[in-house]
């Protein structure tokens, strides 16, 4: 029945933060991307520090450099993401974006396997990016800023770990994202226009950070603590398609044969990688979610 219930929540988040997502891209007409970044990070930091409340602990100086590096990364890999999200299709963005894990988990292998899954990742960003006959509408600038958003996404796995190893998981992610807040207000406060504002729109940023953050964390937390990290990747895998499914439900986007081929290469990619990889368990405090994302915890 746990097992039951660990999957339930992981299907339940995945939707949530890809519908959060295509919740988000329905407000950059009003808003923009940075703003809505801005916003998102802020409400979710509030809820996340309403709920565990990092300032009741104390941490070492050393720790907290940690924490704000890894809340600097977690802003840039959300800026980039929605910033590409706005010139290409939600579904091609995660995929691109995916590349950035799966390259973290196979960094430095040398076994067949591993080449096999680097193989398909890089045959589905070769069917994606625009070129020849295939993917002509697809946004060039788009598409690096996933790849981009990709890379910052690893970069958050490797110090999820390590951050993870001293600071439970929750009051972590409470405290990188209020750094990540305060990172994206400088590129965002130009794009923050008062007169848009109203309760409707409010309602509208709390949505989008509710479904973006606070319950698909939550739920991948209660998920990670009864099913294995492999089988949790293998379901996080799935985040592209559900991504495209978003994008086709809500925004209407359509994607050609070719970038669905592209799609199923990553998460064919991205499964492979989990099932095959070689878990190393960090003894210490409770993992990161996304730190186990690939079975690399």
């Amino acid at each position: 029945m746990e097992k039951l219930v660990a999957v339930l929540c992981v299907l339940i988040a995945i939707f949530s933060v890809q519908g959060g997502a295509s919740f988000a891209k329905q407000l950059f007409p009003l808003i923009g991307p940075q703003a809505a970044t801005f916003w998102r990070a802020w409400f979710s930091a509030l809820i996340l520090l309403a709920i565990y409340r990092p300032w009741t602990q104390k941490f070492s100086a050393s720790t907290l450099k940690t924490v704000a590096i890894y809340g600097v990364c977690l802003a840039c890999m959300n800026l980039t993401f929605y910033l590409s999200i706005e010139r290409v299709p939600l579904g091609v963005a995660v995929a691109l974006e995916f590349t950035g894990p799966l390259a973290v988990a196979i960094l430095g292998s040398k076994r067949v396997l591993d080449i096999l899954w680097v193989a398909l990742a890089a045959a589905g960003i070769i069917l994606i990016l625009p070129h020849s006959d295939f993917s002509k509408n697809i946004d060039l600038l788009g598409a690096l800023l996933a790849l981009i958003a990709g890379a910052f996404w690893g970069f958050y796995i490797i110090l999820a770990k390590k951050v993870g190893s001293k600071i439970p998981g929750g009051t972590a992610t409470a405290m990188g994202l209020t750094v990540a807040a305060l990172t994206v207000t400088v590129p965002a406060v130009s794009h923050v226009h008062p007169s848009v504002y109203d309760n409707q729109m409010w309602l509208m940023i709390l949505g989008m950070a509710i479904l973006s953050g606070a319950i698909p964390f939550s739920l991948e937390m209660i998920a990670l603590r009864r099913i294995p990290s492999k089988t949790f990747g293998v379901f996080m895998s799935m985040e592209p398609a559900v991504a495209a499914l978003m994008g086709l439900l809500f925004l209407n986007e359509r994607l050609s044969d070719t970038q669905m081929v592209a799609i199923v290469c990553v998460m064919a990619a991205s499964c492979g990688s989990s099932l095959t990889s070689r878990s190393v368990k960090v003894p210490g405090k409770q993992p990161i979610a996304n730190a186990k994302l690939f079975g690399i915890w």
